[in-house]
């Protein structure tokens, strides 16, 4: 089977899965920081990817709070698997900082690097990297753009009206 991609319609534009055998391995936005090159996406399909289509269209229309879905992180080094493994805990509706997630990696100081794998991160939404925010819940950088990532954390804020960022 191989790699294959299709682009789908989002409330955030156009969404690029990318599966490998059938496994999600990349979720990618137009204009996304660190896409890989088009080649590496595979062959078109318009088929194999109905769950993740049907998931992202229900937790995007605020319908499902995760996502129950077989993915498969290809690339990366061992330090951005785990920030993006960290990232992954993340609750629906909580944000933590890239200060607090260097911290748990035991070296404060890694804050910055933290930030480099964030945006690395080739399962946008999926791995929900746009819940990671800046010192003091401030709204920064994001691979999808900051109006995507303020729709993602305005889509999880709480129902009692507090703010996420």
């Amino acid at each position: 089977m191989g790699r294959t991609n299709t682009t789908i319609e989002s409330p955030i534009g156009a969404l690029t899965l990318v599966a490998e055998d059938g496994v999600l391995c990349g979720l990618y936005f137009p204009g996304h920081w660190h896409m890989p090159a088009p080649d590496v996406f595979g062959a078109r399909s318009e088929r194999g990817f109905e769950p993740a289509e049907e998931q992202l269209a229900q937790y995007l229309a605020g319908e499902r709070t995760g996502f129950e879905l077989e993915t498969a992180v290809a690339g990366g080094d061992e330090f951005q698997r785990r920030v993006w493994g960290l990232i992954e805990a993340i609750p629906y509706g909580e944000t933590t900082t890239y200060g607090e997630m260097a911290a748990e990696l035991g070296d404060a100081t890694l804050a910055r690097r933290v930030g480099g794998a964030v945006g690395r991160n080739p399962l946008s939404v999926v791995v929900p990297c746009h819940r990671v925010v800046g010192k003091d819940g401030k709204l920064t950088g994001y691979a999808g753009g900051l109006a995507r990532k303020r729709f993602l954390l305005e889509l999880e804020a709480p129902e009692d009206g507090s703010r996420l960022f």
